[in-house]
């Protein structure tokens, strides 16, 4: 993920990719190995996407929206249960009778917080926002992911300032660990 453009098209973007790769899941035999390559992708890129927009949308959207508050509330409830299933379904393997449910329960959740943003949440944005600032939450989105863990913490703190702070640590943590067991986070 990294795509260019604000921050509207660089979330969308992102939100094709994971269901692209929740149809790559699918798309496997049941317990074939190759899925639960494909679920630690799709957990890293899940996790990435959403420290970035913790660390820098819903910050703005709390503060420039009107109801901002609630918007980013209900947003990081969103990622708080995505991030517990993701907590679940790390380390199950393929052929683990639970990670099927997990990983359908997930896709019905992240479908569920994309068709919010896409249809409420950035429209409000593209309407509250001049162009410039999007450019730049695209910039600072980008940036956040490239820093961001690639596994679940869900006792991370998802709001600023504790954030800020322990997110660049974490990440690094994280992808010296992947990088460790072969972990594969990428294409």
């Amino acid at each position: 993920m990294g795509h260019g453009g604000d921050v509207i098209a660089e979330l969308t973007a992102d939100h094709r990719e994971l269901e692209a790769l929740f149809a790559q899941i699918e798309a496997q035999p049941v317990d074939h190995p190759q899925r639960r390559e494909l679920a630690d992708r799709l957990t890293a890129e899940l996790v990435r996407h959403s420290v970035a927009e913790e660390l820098h949308l819903y910050p703005a959207v709390r503060k420039h929206l009107s109801h901002g508050a609630v918007l980013a509330d209900k947003e990081l409830a969103d990622h708080a249960k995505v991030e517990q299933m993701l907590k679940d379904l790390e380390g199950r393997h393929a052929d683990d009778p639970q990670f099927n449910d997990i990983v359908a329960k997930l896709k019905f959740e992240v479908a569920s917080h994309v068709r919010g943003e896409e249809h409420e949440l950035f429209p409000k944005l593209a309407a509250s926002f001049p162009p410039e600032k999007l450019d730049e939450l695209g910039r600072l989105v980008r940036r956040a992911k490239e820093k961001a863990p690639t596994r679940p913490h869900p006792s991370l703190p998802n709001t600023p300032p504790a954030n800020k702070l322990l997110v660049p640590g974490v990440g690094l943590v994280d992808r010296v660990r992947d990088l460790l067991s072969s972990r594969t986070t990428t294409d």
